[in-house]
């Protein structure tokens, strides 16, 4: 059984609603899930070490709840842990013209996860992110509006400005133990449609410069100070595509960036060289 958190109002595209949980099965078609009572959110969370996953664009309220169901089971978690998939609209109707607006909502729903977080998280032991994508603007506006420090922030594939922890997000540094990053240069959707579609989300909320590279592209500028981990950027060999880190992308990819994640939860040491 994995928990969600959804922010959405449809299954398609919608609107932004005030996050709930929901708990059940996202692996079958349509997903089995039901809500929860705020006092059974409270206990689910109660005592135990949170993590928190975030889909990126163009991810409907079908494909997350499978996606994450799928990786919950492949995080090597304990009792004294427990997943949260976040479901948030940044999809619509018509792939990818939406793009330069969703920025936008990725920030009110990060907002929203804080607020959450306030709420109903404070037995928590310890919170934790990790996303994908578009998801990194969610993350780390959620991180700068928590109340508490997170363990781990762990940015797969990040469609947002490289340098975005040095200027826009520079006090992220000061509200996580450890920010993990990875990054390919194989990846062609941040390489070229990032380059397009950014400069025209900034132009509509204009936060960080332009024309700049992607953080999942390239990684953070280097050198890198604490809190980022090193290292960040995938050999090429390995071919990592924007899609390569989720589920259900292929298996031989995933499975290995669910262990990287896993380990970074669990604060183990990550295999050497590269970072997976």
């Amino acid at each position: 059984m994995t928990l969600y958190l959804n922010f959405r109002t449809g299954g398609v595209a919608g609107g932004i609603v005030t996050p709930y949980l929901l708990e059940g099965d996202g692996t079958v078609n349509p997903p089995a899930v039901r809500a929860l009572t705020s006092w059974e959110a409270e206990d689910r969370v109660a005592g135990k070490n949170v993590l928190f996953g975030v889909h990126g664009f163009n991810v409907n309220y079908r494909e997350g709840a499978l996606s994450f169901g799928v990786l919950d089971a492949h995080l090597g978690l304990t009792d004294s842990d427990v997943f949260i998939g976040v479901l948030w609209p940044g999809d619509w109707w018509i792939p990818a013209v939406n793009y330069p607006f969703e920025g936008g909502d990725a920030m009110k729903c990060g907002r929203l996860l804080a607020t959450f977080c306030s709420e109903y998280l404070a037995q928590a032991q310890s919170v934790s992110f990790v996303s994908h994508s578009l998801g990194a603007r969610l993350v780390l506006e959620a991180l700068v509006h928590l109340d508490r420090r997170a363990r781990m922030v762990c940015l797969l594939a990040g469609a947002i400005n490289n340098d975005c922890l040095l200027a826009e997000y520079a006090f992220a540094n000061n509200m996580a133990d450890q920010i993990f990053v990875l990054a390919s240069h194989n990846d062609s959707v941040l390489r070229v449609a990032f380059q397009i579609g950014d400069p025209i989300s900034n132009i509509l909320d204009h936060d960080h410069g332009f024309f700049q590279k992607a953080l999942g592209y390239d990684g953070p500028p280097s050198p890198a100070a604490s809190p980022v981990v090193h290292p960040w950027q995938i050999p090429d060999r390995d071919n990592y595509g924007h899609g390569s880190y989720l589920p259900p992308a292929d298996a031989a990819r995933w499975v290995r960036v669910a262990g990287y994640i896993g380990r970074a939860f669990r604060g183990q040491l990550q295999p050497s060289p590269g970072p997976l």
